[in-house]
């Protein structure tokens, strides 16, 4: 793409996306594919209008912290100037769970809610950014539920958290009062997880973690995005939470693969991507491996952008023709 190119998407898309609600992806009409796309643009760009850093910018476009990293490694993510191009996230792969209630996928810490389809409405999803747990407190996966809801919580942290709190010379109260820097946020959802996994907001000191393996377990947002599903999903609310760091998917007759790095603690080599990705590619082509280029799909497990790669396109069902016994009828 021309330098001159650049900049034309890039000020087009800083105007397009200033009132329109980021997160939210229209599903694709036919039920079998699962790749929704939020631009236009294969590559939507955004031109920075003020110095800030480049968390700034994954905030206001619904972003974590590693997704955005990994979308602009040439940049400085503490200093990007005026003017500066910033590339942003496109197409996903939805999580190869039902559709329905809430999916957590922590390989690509984001969370995906199916709202209930309204009547004459067209089914959408609702994507978020989210932290999870470190290596030493893992995010349980499974199928659970909301058990409950609380607004303004205030925190009891475990007699672990504050044991690892006092050896690192950072004390805690036995209880935290809620406000702006309470680390559960002003709202909170709690599952049907032993051990009381919630999904929570942040206080105003590490509202930057969001996107990243930082948690002792639970799954944090930002403050807007956890009020604004707090208020949409009920007590009862299926909730899925999965490891997928290898996702395919079909859109429109094009078959797509999306890889994401490894968490922390986990370490998979090349070799092991392509075996797992063949077995998911195999699976979703009807139990048949296609033909197409292996070094396009070696390259993806390579790069592991979390940007969805198309590796392969099928001949679209011709239509079927008004007949019967052979014989074309009558329009």
């Amino acid at each position: 793409m021309k330098i001159p190119e650049v900049f034309a998407v890039s000020v087009l898309l800083s105007v397009m996306v200033s009132n329109v609600c980021a997160t939210t992806y229209d599903l694709p009409e036919n039920s079998h594919d699962n790749v929704i796309t939020q631009f236009q643009d294969d590559v939507p760009l955004t031109r920075v209008e003020q110095n800030e850093t480049l968390l700034d910018v994954a905030r206001r476009f619904a972003l974590g912290q590693t997704e955005i990293v990994r979308l602009n490694p040439e940049l400085d993510r503490w200093h990007i100037k005026k003017n500066e191009i910033v590339r942003l996230a496109n197409k996903r792969i939805l999580p190869d769970t039902p559709k329905e209630g809430i999916t957590l996928n922590i390989a690509e810490y984001r969370l995906y809610y199916y709202p209930p389809v309204q009547t004459g409405a067209a089914p959408h999803v609702i994507s978020y950014a989210h932290g999870i747990g470190r290596q030493d407190w893992k995010t349980p996966l499974g199928k659970t539920h909301i058990v409950r809801k609380v607004k303004n919580p205030a925190w009891h942290p475990p007699e672990s958290i504050r044991r690892e709190h006092a050896a690192n010379g950072d004390p805690l109260p036995a209880t935290v009062a809620p406000g702006p820097h309470n680390p559960l946020g002003a709202y909170m959802l709690h599952l049907a997880v032993p051990g009381g996994y919630l999904i929570h907001g942040t206080d105003i000191d590490k509202i930057y973690g969001i996107g990243m393996q930082i948690t002792h377990g639970c799954v944090r947002m930002y403050p807007e995005d956890i009020e604004e599903l707090y208020q949409s999903v009920p007590v009862g609310t299926p909730v899925y939470i999965v490891k997928q760091p290898i996702k395919v998917g079909w859109l429109d007759n094009t078959f797509y693969i999306e890889a994401h790095p490894d968490l922390e603690g986990e370490e998979t080599t090349l070799e092991q991507r392509v075996a797992m990705a063949l077995g998911l590619i195999q699976k979703a082509n009807n139990q048949t491996m296609p033909e197409f280029d292996q070094e396009v799909l070696r390259q993806a497990l390579k790069v592991l952008d979390g940007s969805p790669v198309a590796l392969f396109k099928r001949m679209p069902e011709l239509p079927k023709s008004n007949t019967q016994n052979g014989v074309e009828g009558e329009g």
